[in-house]
Order: C-alpha cells, then sequence, then structure tokens
C-alpha cells in the first residue's frame, strides 16, 4: 500500500478490440466509479501514474491507445476517428462490464474522450478534457525528422531539441531502450496516418453530448488557443472551463497538484 492510501499495485493487461490487441494499466482500487484514463500523442497509459494514484476512492484504468506503449500498432494503418473511438467501447464492454464510466483524455485522448461521449452517451457519466479544442490543427511533421534508434537517452533528447520541441521532458516520458537502442514505443511513421485524421473541425461533437465536461486548458499551450476554449464552454451547457495560465499543453505534468484538485472538485459534484 502506497501513502497515498492507494490500494494494491499497477497491472498490465490485454483484451482485444476488432482484430488489434490493445494494452491497458489497470491501477486497482475498490471503488465501482470508474475513471479511464486517455493519453495524448506519443504518450502511454503510464503517463498517467502519478496522477492515478492520488484517486484512491476510484478504480482507475489507463489505456495505451492503437499503436502507442504497449498497444499493437493496426497492420493496415486503422487510425480512423472511429477506431479510436470503438477502442473505447470495446474496453468498456470487455474489461468493465458495459457499466457508465467517467473518462479524462488529454490532447488526442481529450478528442476521442468527447467524440467518445457523444457516441455512445449511455457509457459516459462525465468527461474531462485536456487541453484539445474542437478546432483542431496539429502539426506533428517533426516526428519524421527523429532517428528510429539513438545511442543513448542523452542523444535521444538531443534530437527532440534539434527538431524544435520544448516539453523535452514531457516527451521523454514515453522513450524505452530495446537491443537497437533508445527511441519511442511509439511508431513514428503512422503518426503521419493519424494526426491528419485527428486534425478538423469538430464541433458537433463537441456539442453532440449532454454529460458534465471538465474542459482544462493550459494558457501557454501550442494546441488550444484561450479564446476558443472560452468558445467551447460558452457554447456547450454543462461545461465548466478550468485556465492554468502558466501551463503548456501538457497541464498535468506542469501542474500535478493542480490539476488534481480541479479534476478532484469537478468529480465531487458529479457523484
Amino acid at each position: 500500500m502506497t501513502n497515498s492510501g492507494y490500494k494494491g499495485s499497477a497491472i498490465r493487461k490485454y483484451f482485444h478490440s476488432g482484430d488489434v490487441r490493445l494494452s491497458y494499466v489497470d491501477y486497482g482500487g475498490d471503488s465501482q466509479r470508474v475513471l479511464v484514463m486517455l493519453h495524448g500523442y506519443m504518450a502511454n497509459a503510464r503517463s498517467f501514474s502519478e496522477l492515478a494514484v492520488r484517486f484512491n476512492d476510484w478504480r482507475v484504468i489507463a489505456l495505451d491507445q492503437r499503436g502507442h506503449g504497449w498497444s499493437e500498432h493496426p497492420p493496415g494503418n486503422e487510425y480512423a476517428r472511429n477506431n479510436y473511438v470503438e477502442d473505447i467501447a470495446n474496453l468498456i464492454r470487455s474489461e468493465l462490464g458495459g457499466q457508465p464510466v467517467t473518462i479524462l483524455g488529454h490532447s488526442l485522448g481529450g478528442l476521442n474522450a468527447y467524440q467518445f461521449a457523444a457516441r455512445y452517451p449511455e457509457l459516459a457519466k462525465a468527461v474531462i478534457v485536456e487541453d484539445i479544442g474542437a478546432e483542431i490543427k496539429a502539426d506533428f511533421s517533426f516526428a519524421s525528422k527523429l532517428p528510429y534508434r539513438s545511442a543513448s537517452l542523452r542523444e535521444l533528447r538531443q534530437s527532440l531539441a534539434d527538431v524544435g520541441l520544448r516539453a523535452i521532458d514531457y516527451f521523454a516520458e514515453s522513450v524505452m531502450e530495446d537491443e537497437r537502442g533508445w527511441g519511442f514505443r511509439t511508431d513514428l511513421k503512422w503518426l503521419q496516418v493519424s494526426v491528419p485524421q485527428s486534425n478538423g473541425v469538430w464541433w458537433e461533437d463537441w456539442l453532440g453530448s449532454s454529460c458534465p465536461i471538465l474542459l482544462i486548458h493550459g494558457g501557454k499551450s501550442f494546441i488550444l488557443d484561450t479564446e476558443q476554449a472560452r468558445r467551447m464552454a460558452a457554447s456547450r451547457p454543462n461545461t465548466k472551463l478550468a485556465v492554468f495560465e502558466q501551463c503548456g499543453h501538457g497541464v498535468h505534468y506542469d501542474d500535478i497538484d493542480g490539476y488534481f484538485n480541479a479534476v478532484k472538485d469537478f468529480l465531487m459534484h458529479q457523484s
């Protein structure tokens, strides 16, 4: 048992979503209330490890989304919007007994979360969306400039700096070492397939659900601007906006205490 009062140890598990074998980390907990966490591009389920253990009165599940972490890379490059949404539905049906859950998603995960709520309203009790908009124009072309493997972790971090990334620590959370050197568990090539399908205007999905949503925005984000975040909150009923002025795109990374308190307060009012 940890000092946070969290019960049990995190366990990695697997299930199938269609023909793709996906992985998730089950952080345990005895509660009937389930919180599903969805990471952003180039991250993985472990990105939420520090956050997950704080929710000791919830059962927390963090998914390695397709193409990330320990989940398979679809051989046919199936990275359409519907593929991601169906993965969440299959996780809930296969592993969680088909019960309604609360979903927390960062970036790619936030888009997947609010689209899931619009398409499966009976399975979404509430949603936390971290720093992603209803109008998305993300550019991950830098990924094609990164080496497949680097000789050392320091060299890999330098490659991130060389392509102009500022949040090096955030991206470095998702690296691993194998016999070929240091690299990302994410297959960088398929980002050029997935990201263009995430880009677009998604107001219909954003406005298409009625469950409570907490929209968390980093004031220094390179993905979502504050004007759009305020528009999103104002245009959708049952939506609360929390702006972290000094944070970037990864609010849960930049200010984990403030982030946790905002989410905890939001969830407390949903109980």
